[in-house]
């Protein structure tokens, strides 16, 4: 797959992840995009090696869109762990 096909999964399995887990998170569409791409990567790479089967074949495949998905909901998962809720809270 090219580059603008890893981009369009990325973003569009980053934002099932978010609907899934819904939540205030920082960071707006680059980031669920970012977690999105590196979630597809992650999770062909679990598939491969977990089941031992090629989990990233092609754009319309289902085993790659749930490869994605699946690697995206914990990569934002992580994501929310390590940035936590860093927000300040003034009193007026």
């Amino acid at each position: 797959m090219g580059i603008i096909a890893w981009i369009l999964i990325g973003l569009l399995a980053g934002a099932v992840a978010k609907m899934l887990l819904p939540g205030k998170d920082p960071g707006g569409i680059i980031i669920t995009m970012l977690i999105g791409v590196a979630g597809g990567l992650l999770g062909g790479w679990l598939g491969k090696v977990i089941f031992g089967v090629d989990s990233i074949d092609g754009f319309f495949d289902l085993s790659t869109w749930i490869a994605a998905i699946i690697g995206s909901l914990i990569l934002l998962v992580l994501y929310r762990a390590v940035t936590g809720n860093k927000r300040t809270h003034r009193h007026a």
